[in-house]
């Protein structure tokens, strides 16, 4: 999808085509209808990853992330309101010391998403989304481009005709500055995707289908009255 790479020392400048923009302008716009349907109802969001970025593929998630604990009716009742369907509504928690999060999957291939905290997010979490790259509604809606990391550890920086990208690892100072994080979270972004790449995905550790006719809210409670670490984390918020 991109072409025209031309090399200087460990930094590669890409250059976009037409089929690039095409496609990050058809991801923009569906990340745009669905933050617009939640900003409706007061709902703040932003989009998340290469849809930030713009070093888009064919693979490519649309990631809108409400960074608040909000309740779980209010979020689907604004997507019903736009007609946004959901095929299948999930809990997930990536490990047992970050928040548990309602996982909404507009499609069926489950690359059009919507997650929210159902436990408030640490700073660090948060951190994690910056690292990556994300935009405001406002921003996205300006087309704004914007710097982060990939999980390959490699750091996009967006440029007027696509972008430039360099390593992560040994410039982890000198990334942190450029994606607004502390440099201990490109430390632990780092140690945790190396060790992922080494070893192989290890998938999460919560990840469960909510029933239709159950708030994320109930099963919530009802997954913590049998799981002591999520209950601890319930508890200890």
């Amino acid at each position: 999808m991109a072409e025209k790479p031309t090399r200087s020392s460990d930094h590669v400048a890409v250059e976009y085509d037409e089929a690039h923009w095409s496609l990050l302008a058809r991801l923009r716009g569906v990340a745009l209808a669905t933050m617009r349907a939640l900003s409706l109802r007061s709902i703040p969001s932003v989009v998340h990853g290469s849809v930030a970025r713009g070093d888009v593929d064919l693979r490519s998630d649309v990631d809108v992330v409400i960074p608040t604990v909000m309740p779980s009716h209010r979020v689907e009742f604004a997507l019903a309101e736009a007609e946004l369907k959901l095929y299948s509504r999930r809990i997930v928690q990536a490990t047992p010391g970050l928040s548990p999060k309602a996982q909404l999957c507009l499609d069926l291939e489950e690359k059009h998403t919507v997650t929210f905290p159902l436990l408030a997010f640490k700073p660090r979490e948060l951190e994690f989304y910056r690292f990556g790259a994300l935009l405001s509604l406002e921003e996205a809606a300006k087309d704004l481009r914007v710097p982060g990391c990939t999980k390959r550890l490699t750091l996009i920086e967006p440029t007027p005709r696509g972008h430039v990208e360099s390593p992560v690892e040994g410039r982890e100072p000198e990334v942190a500055g450029i994606v607004g994080v502390a440099l201990e979270t490109v430390q632990e972004r780092v140690r945790v995707l190396k060790r992922r790449d080494q070893i192989g995905r290890t998938g999460v550790y919560l990840n469960v289908a909510v029933a239709e006719e159950e708030t994320f809210e109930d099963a919530l409670r009802r997954l913590a009255a049998t799981n002591p670490v999520l209950r601890r984390r319930y508890v200890l918020g």
